[in-house]
């Protein structure tokens, strides 16, 4: 059975009514989520229910697009279980019918893969924010995943039927659940797609309930998060560094191995704590991840030192120096972090996804 068409759609009007028709003229099943829409558009799904003989859920109040989408996923799922997967797609004008069929009809010769149906964002009519937008998260997902990504804020996707327990249980009931399903898709490996479509902006996207404040902080709550520890971390390696160059071992080559030793030990407990219970929320021992995270630890130490002592010689302070070239370590330390320290096993996944799947 060819995928399924899933639609959120709050407070749509009838361009919904003409998009879901056109659907259903190319033979494509629709399941549109009511996510607690006015009554002034009950007339709406009433034509997509009634006229059109579309599923349509509801939601009795405004739950979130992630949770609307993972109402709509777990519909299909069990009244189409024999579909290829499904198409995620938005309600209000950006997505043309073409496109979304486009985005089908991949997704059918792809069974594997995550399509992302990606929009050119050099385009005149592209709003600054959205242009802005795109580019931060696709360079916040390329430091978490190290894949590239031009479209992370797509909401037109083709998901394979397979991948239906991630789309369950990856956490988020808002704009961010769309980030955190294309992070965890990236993280375990799952190719990407990318297929162009059609970049439309109603009315300067007006109608987008993209919160740009509220939303974006969800988005990138956790890498702000690991920003902040490290920043801790680092305050406390280059105060500690900065004290035992002046004061203890002076600026010779064994001095600043001895001072980047120290105060790197002392630096690395805290990152460590932070990043394991406050940022990444790991429920690995401490045991499996202090080994990996101390072969990061040793390795990074040994490239701050080489570099701050090949570069001490230019005229420039040396605590300077340290923080461009740890700087640089950061975003490296980061990825691997992410992906190699602090994930978490699968045993430890599995247990997540069952136990979140039974309070959806």
């Amino acid at each position: 059975m060819k995928p399924v068409i899933i639609i959120p759609a709050l407070n749509p009007d009838e361009k919904l009514i003409a998009l879901v028709e056109n659907l259903n003229n190319a033979g494509l099943q629709v399941v549109v989520v009511n996510d607690g829409s006015e009554n002034r558009c009950s007339g709406v799904f009433e034509a997509i229910r009634n006229r059109l003989q579309c599923d349509v859920r509801c939601h009795p109040n405004n739950m979130g697009k992630g949770a609307a989408l993972k109402t709509g996923i777990r519909y299909a799922s069990v009244k189409y279980p024999d579909c290829s997967g499904y198409v995620t797609a938005d309600a209000d004008g950006q997505h043309a019918a073409e496109d979304i069929i486009k985005v089908a009809d991949m997704l059918d010769k792809n069974p594997y893969s995550l399509i992302l149906g990606a929009r050119n964002f050099k385009g005149k009519n592209v709003p600054f924010k959205s242009k802005w937008g795109n580019r931060i998260t696709s360079f916040v997902f390329l430091l978490s995943t190290g894949q590239r990504c031009p479209d992370t804020q797509t909401g037109l996707r083709g998901i394979p039927g397979n991948f239906t327990e991630i789309c369950l249980s990856t956490p988020g009931d808002r704009f961010e659940y769309e980030m955190s399903q294309l992070l965890r898709c990236g993280k375990t490996g799952i190719p990407f797609i990318n297929v162009p479509i059609s970049t439309i902006y109603i009315e300067g996207n007006r109608s987008s309930h993209f919160s740009p404040v509220r939303d974006s902080i969800a988005i990138y709550f956790n890498i702000l998060k690991y920003s902040f520890s490290s920043l801790v971390s680092a305050s406390i390696d280059l105060t500690l560094f900065t004290v035992f160059i002046g004061f203890l071992f002076g600026k010779s080559s064994s001095g600043i191995l001895a001072a980047t030793f120290i105060a790197r030990c002392v630096s690395g407990v805290v990152n460590f704590m932070l990043n394991k219970h406050w940022v990444f929320q790991s429920k690995s021992s401490h045991g499996v991840e202090g080994i990996r995270y101390f072969s990061l630890f040793c390795c990074q130490m040994t490239m701050s030192w080489l570099l701050v002592a090949s570069l001490s010689h230019i005229n420039v302070h040396i605590t300077l120096i340290k923080i461009l070239v740890d700087t640089t370590l950061f975003f490296v330390s980061y990825m691997i972090q992410k992906n190699h320290i602090f994930c978490r096993n699968g045993k430890d996944a599995l247990c997540d996804e069952k136990i979140l799947i039974k309070t959806l």
